[in-house]
């Protein structure tokens, strides 16, 4: 559905043009780190998946010794440490709840508008659940796994991403799921799971897409077939670079829209309600990164 025109109009200001030029060799630049500190400062996933893949590799090649045994042990006390500390946030994610719950609530008082985007909310949603609880099973079930064992195995995770809204900061929570719940081989696990929740964003994609071509709507751009099939494939490579974080897709989306100049100003309307949407769609990039690793655990056991 369209937007009242006078709140489309709203969104229209001019975004700056001369932002700089940037070529693919200054970003992949961009990604090797100068220094270990500074990727966990700015919080850049893909400097610190690099910088851990050069550990691993190092310790790999490391001969057996002492030194190299108290490195490793140090490395799961900090893993336990961090379990630890996210079984205290889900104790405390109730209290968490009723603040959201409240947060909605006073949002809805303040007068913003949301039957206007009614359509909008229900198809990202939609296209969520479908690939929730149809399509994913229907890959389990075509390798010889039971769905509904697996998504009871795996609820603690699922749920954790739903509350966090950040598949990054589920991973170890994830892990040890996987690991304990689910029978899966730690070796598995921690090599499929961090890799997918990097690049297995099945949630973000959708977000992108159709908050595009809803954008792209009000705007009064053309919608042929051909621009929606070339915005499904930008959604989707898009999403491979997306951090596991909280908002990430929201902000990806913005960046993507004022670079085609698209009425940026509709994601203002869209905020208040994108908690919701990135509950649902982290809780369902998490499903699908455990899907994969039980798929891969089953193959590799076969």
């Amino acid at each position: 559905g369209n937007l009242p025109t006078a709140l489309v109009q709203s969104g229209m200001a001019d975004v700056p043009q001369k932002l700089g030029e940037t070529s693919y060799y200054d970003h992949i630049l961009g990604v090797i780190p100068n220094n270990i500190i500074k990727p966990f400062a700015e919080g850049n996933v893909l400097s610190i998946l690099i910088l851990a893949a050069a550990a691993g590799i190092a310790l790999t090649k490391m001969p057996s010794s002492d030194k190299k045994e108290v490195v490793m042990k140090g490395l799961f006390g900090l893993q336990d440490l961090l379990f630890m500390l996210i079984h205290g946030l889900i104790w405390a994610l109730p209290l968490g709840i009723v603040a959201f719950a409240a947060q909605l609530s006073a949002q809805f008082s303040a007068g913003i508008v949301m039957a206007s985007i009614g359509k909008y909310v229900a198809v990202i949603l939609g296209g969520n659940v479908i690939q929730f609880f149809i399509i994913l099973p229907l890959f389990l079930l075509a390798r010889g796994l039971n769905p509904v064992r697996t998504l009871g195995k795996m609820m603690p995770a699922v749920l954790m991403a739903l509350f966090t809204k950040s598949s990054a900061a589920t991973l170890p929570v994830t892990m040890q799921t996987a690991e304990d719940r689910l029978g899966v081989s730690n070796q598995v696990s921690r090599f499929v799971l961090p890799i997918c929740t990097t690049i297995n964003m099945n949630g973000c994609a959708a977000f992108i897409l159709v908050t595009s071509l809803f954008l792209m709507q009000n705007g009064g751009m053309p919608l042929p077939w051909t621009t929606m099939i070339l915005w499904l494939f930008i959604s989707v490579i898009s999403a491979v670079g997306n951090a596991g974080v909280p908002m990430g897709c929201y902000f990806l989306t913005l960046s993507l829209m004022s670079g085609i100049n698209a009425p940026i100003g509709i994601m203002g309307i869209i905020l208040p309600i994108y908690t919701i949407i990135d509950m649902v769609e982290t809780a369902e990039n998490v499903w699908s990164d455990s899907c994969v690793c039980a798929m891969v655990d089953k193959d590799l056991k076969g």
